[in-house]
C-alpha cells in the first residue's frame, strides 16, 4: 500500500468517525428537542388549568360572600323579629 493510499484510508476513517459522532449528536439533539416540546406542552396545560382553577376559586369566593351577606341579613331580621315579639309580650 502506498503512502497516499494509507493517508487516504486514515482520512476516510477519520471522516467516518466524525460522521458517526455527528449522527449521535443529531440523535441526541432530536431527543432533547422532543423532550423540550413535551415540557412546553405540559407547561401550557398547567397554565390553562391554573387559569381555570383561579376562575373557579373566584366564583366560589363570590358565592361564599353572597352566602355570608345573606346570613348576616337573616340574622339581622331575626333580631328585629325577636325584639318585636319581646315588645308585644311586654305590652300584653
Amino acid at each position: 500500500m502506498s503512502e497516499n493510499e494509507v493517508t487516504y484510508e486514515m482520512a476516510a476513517e477519520r471522516l467516518d468517525r466524525a460522521l458517526a459522532r455527528l449522527e449521535a449528536s443529531v440523535r441526541s439533539l432530536n431527543g432533547r428537542v422532543r423532550a423540550h416540546a413535551r415540557i412546553e406542552a405540559d407547561t401550557q396545560k398547567l397554565i390553562a388549568e391554573r387559569a381555570r382553577f383561579a376562575s373557579e376559586l373566584d366564583k366560589a369566593s363570590a358565592k361564599a360572600k353572597r352566602l355570608d351577606d345573606t346570613a348576616a341579613e337573616v340574622s339581622r331580621r331575626l333580631v328585629v323579629a325577636m325584639e318585636t315579639v319581646n315588645e308585644v309580650l311586654r305590652d300584653a
